[in-house]
């Protein structure tokens, strides 16, 4: 997935899957790290997006089920900074996601988007 475009639920343009972010307890993918703007990688935006936003991947792109908007809104993301549970459980709500490490969460049935 890295690499690959990263667009809306209307097809709008949010950046590049710069890398993922896996849970190294169940060895699954939490987050894209979605890079936005700057040159040659200097000057990009990182935002998190919860692999539960995910509606469709190909070859070429990641699809999400949210909007431009909501994604531009969304809590900053500094990896310097990540306390886990804190940034993450953050941006889970921020989505409207319970966070992974709950007892009722159940990660997303891929291929089998919805």
């Amino acid at each position: 997935m890295r690499g690959r475009d990263v667009r809306d639920r209307n097809g709008d343009d949010l950046g590049k899957v710069k890398d993922l972010l896996i849970d190294g307890t169940e060895r699954r993918v939490r987050f894209l790290d979605v890079a936005s703007g700057g040159f040659l990688g200097i000057g990009q935006d990182m935002t998190l997006i919860p692999v539960d936003a995910i509606t469709a991947i190909t070859e070429d792109e990641v699809r999400i089920g949210q909007t431009r908007e909501n994604v531009a809104d969304a809590p900053a993301y500094d990896p310097e900074l990540v306390r886990e549970r804190d940034t993450y459980g953050g941006v889970l709500g921020y989505y409207g996601y319970g966070p992974f490490w709950g007892s009722d969460y159940r990660y997303p049935d891929y291929p089998h988007y919805r």
